[in-house]
């Protein structure tokens, strides 16, 4: 048998047996549905990239008031958007170094306060312009700008000046920092022709893929770009659909309408994992789930109320129940030991429900219902979670009230917008740039509202300090300082939990993000 099944899988490999085929004539010598899948993965995998055929993802994250504006996503469909269409400068990898995308590579002064970035020539955007340093340069200067609203924002903060000259674009930065090349490669930083000054929604980019459809909420299609200045994508063609509902979603994938999702629910991954025409990939990495307190706003500018409700929830019950262990438990900073610098030294806040009520009492609150926000959408099992919170908290004379949003607009009129919610982030490859983004007093997406002198001060000398052991305790007291001062709540870490057709071939564990990190449409290809 083993002898046949060799024979096939090399046929297989030759392009000669199509995945029935060999399903089949495995079944009739006994094997089992799951090792056969596997077999012919593997055989598949060997006979390298093949090309053609439209590949559909499933994903969650997507509302009618979507924009293709880089600068302005926050949910998952959007990012996806980003990747067909965009590139940025360079890529974090997935072993965590630095991938040259349209930068064919990138130079630091002794002093890394200047960073270089040489660009790749000939680059051809989807209108026919050919990319230059002008390009670079506006892009740049519209995330900078306060009017933009973007999301790399906060990242941008420490730039001095930019400049454009020939082939090179360079930057030259208020302290030095490390890890400059980290936040160049954030997501929203998709290099358009002159910057997206004057149409930055118009999906105009240098990716793989050109728009065909817009249908914000609905649908996104794309086709393959003749002239992409690459060789890693397969695909003619990419269609995202949204589809919020965790179910339809599942069923989606199930029935072939998609060939990906993302978003599994924890509660079906081992279930759906016994699918003979599927395979669950689960990834641990530095996203985690939130409730997040505006602490500039009644009754969460009382440090003691928040104390109350960070002591009242239930970190391992969530990881347990709502997780189905895909994860770990998280200790209210966005930090964990999938960063470099982490400091595992610091204390683990425990649930505690003496210290909860006592907090409480102390912080004087006249016991009207706290309002805590969620949407199914906020993140697998984000309604669930919820009631959990509240039960427990109620045994510490908490008065929390769930209040359950539509999915469409959550992104757009809850986060960020409402002063308690649940939501999500994916984590960022470094500590300066995920503290930047979201904790930097000026930071657009500072979702907490937390501005704290002490907390900039400390981030910024920490982006000059080279030393990485010095680096590591700036880290660690920044971590202490919003794990006590700050208004998130963040009782867990979850692994990225994506499901895929095995139609398709080439995939990589990435801890970056879901699928891939976003670049299943560039390496993946059709079996």
């Amino acid at each position: 048998m083993n002898e046949q099944l060799e024979h096939m899988a090399g046929r297989v490999t030759a392009g000669k047996m199509t995945r029935r085929e060999f399903m089949g004539k495995a079944a009739a010598l006994g094997v089992s549905a799951a090792v056969a899948s596997s077999i012919f993965a593997q055989a598949a995998q060997a006979a390298g990239p093949k090309k053609g055929g439209v590949v559909k993802i499933g994903s969650v994250g997507g509302e009618s008031t979507n924009s293709l504006d880089p600068a302005t996503y926050a949910s998952q469909v959007p990012y996806h958007n980003g990747r067909q269409f965009g590139d940025t400068l360079v890529e974090v990898a997935a072993d965590g170094s630095i991938e040259h995308r349209l930068a064919e590579s990138v130079e630091a002064s002794a002093d890394a306060k200047t960073w270089t970035f040489k660009l790749r020539q000939g680059v051809e955007f989807h209108n026919g312009k050919t990319m230059t340093s002008e390009d670079v340069l506006k892009t740049m200067q519209r995330h900078s700008n306060e009017d933009s609203k973007s999301g790399a924002l906060g990242i941008m903060k420490g730039i001095e000046s930019m400049k454009a000259d020939g082939e090179y674009f360079s930057v030259t930065l208020t302290d030095a920092n490390a890890d400059l090349p980290y936040l160049m490669a954030d997501y929203h930083l998709i290099i358009q022709p002159d910057g997206g000054m004057d149409d930055p929604g118009a999906g105009i980019g240098t990716g793989p893929y050109q728009v065909e459809v817009n249908e914000p909420g609905v649908r996104h299609a794309y086709k393959k770009f003749a002239n992409y200045w690459g060789d890693d994508a397969h695909f003619d063609g990419v269609e995202v659909l949204v589809i919020n509902d965790a179910t339809a979603r599942t069923a989606a994938l199930q029935s072939g309408q998609v060939h990906m999702i993302n978003r599994v629910e924890p509660k079906v991954a081992g279930l759906l994992s016994r699918a003979p025409n599927l395979t669950v990939q689960s990834t641990p990495g530095r996203g985690h789930y939130v409730f997040i307190m505006h602490v500039d706003k009644a009754p969460f500018d009382n440090k003691d109320l928040r104390l109350a409700l960070k002591y009242a929830i239930n970190r391992e019950e969530m990881v347990e129940k709502i997780l189905r262990g895909y994860g770990s438990v998280g200790n209210d900073m966005p930090i964990n030991a999938a960063y470099p610098l982490f400091d595992s030294s610091i204390p683990q806040r425990e649930f505690d429900l003496e210290k909860a009520a006592e907090h409480y009492k102390k912080s004087g609150h006249d016991g009207s219902p706290i309002i805590l926000r969620t949407a199914d959408g906020a993140f697998p099992g984000a309604v669930d979670a919820a009631a959990l919170f509240q039960q427990t908290a109620a045994q510490a004379g908490i008065p929390l009230e769930i209040k359950r949003e539509p999915n469409d607009g959550y992104w757009s009129e809850v986060w960020n917008v409402q002063p308690f919610c649940a939501s999500y982030w994916g984590g960022r490859p470094v500590q300066d740039q995920m503290y930047a983004t979201a904790y930097l007093s000026t930071a657009d997406w500072n979702d907490t509202k937390f501005k704290n002198a002490d907390f900039d001060a400390m981030l910024m000398a920490a982006r000059s300090e080279l030393d990485p052991a010095k680096r590591k305790e700036i880290y660690s007291k920044m971590g202490m300082l919003l794990r006590d001062e700050g208004g998130l709540i963040c009782p867990m870490f979850n692994d990225f939990v994506d499901a895929v057709s095995n139609t398709l071939s080439g995939w990589e564990t990435d801890p970056n993000g879901e699928l891939m990190n976003g670049q299943v449409t560039r390496k993946l290809w059709f079996s």
